[in-house]
């Protein structure tokens, strides 16, 4: 086979449309072609995908920790009891009142006397120059505050506040409410207030 100029193609060199062992061999430039990744200049390449995902999980856990609140709120609420309590401990928090530490609870420093069953729970509370007997039943409580002085005794604790109770020239004082749960007991004693620590009945 000759071209226009009159020189002859190898026909062994030549065969269908590809060149063999010559220089033009298109196998070489193809193996060439194929060593360059086009991924290399992509910016959307394994990069930016690697920071995208981490972006994403980011964002995810975000949406699920606010979830989690959310059911939490609904599934599992603050009992209003707590709730009370935590009030009622906020409103100390301002005022200028003087904790009554608990000296002496029946429940635990007291001998246990054999065949004697639901015998009332005495506490003695005491801050400063006062002191707090209270002796606690199934029915309610009394006390007493010393030295005698009249008080406006409230007891604090359950979903709603009780009625404040009234202790006598004596300090005594009655209440016919039974606790339950955590309770405290706030004195106002003229210009003087007194909290006692919570206790659970």
């Amino acid at each position: 086979m000759s071209d226009m100029n009159g020189d002859r193609y190898d026909g062994e060199r030549y065969d269908g449309g590809r060149y063999g062992d010559g220089l033009y061999d298109h196998d070489l430039y193809d193996d060439d072609l194929s060593d360059d990744d086009p991924s290399d200049d992509d910016p959307s390449g394994d990069n930016a995908s690697g920071e995208h995902d981490r972006g994403d999980e980011e964002f995810d856990a975000g949406m699920l920790e606010e979830e989690l609140r959310q059911a939490a709120a609904v599934l599992d609420p603050v009992p209003a009891e707590l709730q009370q309590i935590a009030v009622d401990a906020y409103a100390l928090h301002d005022l200028d009142a003087r904790v009554a530490e608990l000296t002496f609870d029946s429940l635990v420093d007291a001998l246990p006397v054999r065949g004697v069953t639901d015998t009332p729970r005495m506490l003695t509370f005491r801050a400063g120059d006062v002191t707090v007997d209270v002796e606690v039943t199934a029915q309610g409580l009394m006390g007493q505050v010393l030295p005698p002085q009249p008080a406006r005794i409230e007891v604090l604790g359950g979903p709603r506040p009780g009625s404040p109770l009234t202790a006598d020239d004596l300090g005594r004082f009655t209440g016919d409410v039974p606790l339950s749960g955590p309770f405290a007991l706030r004195l106002r004693t003229g210009g003087d207030v007194v909290v006692t620590e919570w206790l659970r009945a």
